[in-house]
């Protein structure tokens, strides 16, 4: 069956949803459409989204590029994991089904990581890096991104950090195109998984 023509009807998204019963953990690089992507997705599983950005935020009472700037990026990191393992532990102990959005560099965390792998169902949205410089380009707050050209940042980061995302059993390509491609993407993908 072809991905990309699979289109789900309400009642086997619903159908899914049921059989759903662990987090839904989206990773991969800033710019891919993680948040976008995830909270599409949720609105359709019927369960709530949430942005680990938008949680560490909002538990520092800072802006991601204000605690960069104060603490530096393994505070960030130290309190990006602190939050996804909460947010994990509050959907499995519930038993809810969530979608969760972490940041680009989240899964590159060992303990991050196998954290995710061991207590979620995983997704690697990957995309080429010409879509993922514009939509980077959309919004000043890629702290990584400010000290160079955008460009070859993210060349970079990809390519060091593809080892980590390749770990996620379920890998999907999220083109320039509209993001429902991807999301008919997803659905499929964790069907299969499932």
């Amino acid at each position: 069956m072809d991905v990309q023509q699979t289109r789900f009807s309400a009642q086997e998204i619903a159908a899914l949803a049921r059989r759903i019963d662990r987090p839904i953990v989206l990773v991969g690089m800033m710019g891919v459409g993680k948040s976008s992507v995830g909270k599409r997705l949720a609105t359709l599983l019927d369960c709530p989204f949430v942005d680990a950005d938008d949680e560490i935020e909002r538990s520092a009472q800072m802006t991601i590029p204000e605690i960069f700037e104060t603490f530096g990026e393994d505070y960030f990191r130290n309190g990006e994991r602190r939050v996804i393992a909460r947010l994990i532990a509050e959907s499995g102990a519930a038993k809810k089904r969530i979608v969760i959005a972490t940041g680009g560099g989240a899964f590159v965390n060992a303990e991050t990581r196998a954290l995710i792998l061991d207590k979620a169902i995983t997704i690697w949205l990957d995309s080429e890096v010409d879509t993922l410089v514009e939509r980077t380009a959309r919004k000043d707050n890629r702290p990584l991104l400010r000290n160079g050209d955008p460009r070859e940042i993210l060349a970079r980061l990809r390519e060091e950090r593809a080892p980590h995302y390749a770990l996620a059993p379920i890998h999907v390509v999220s083109c320039s195109g509209p993001h429902v491609q991807t999301i008919n993407k997803v659905l499929q993908e964790i069907s299969q998984w499932l």
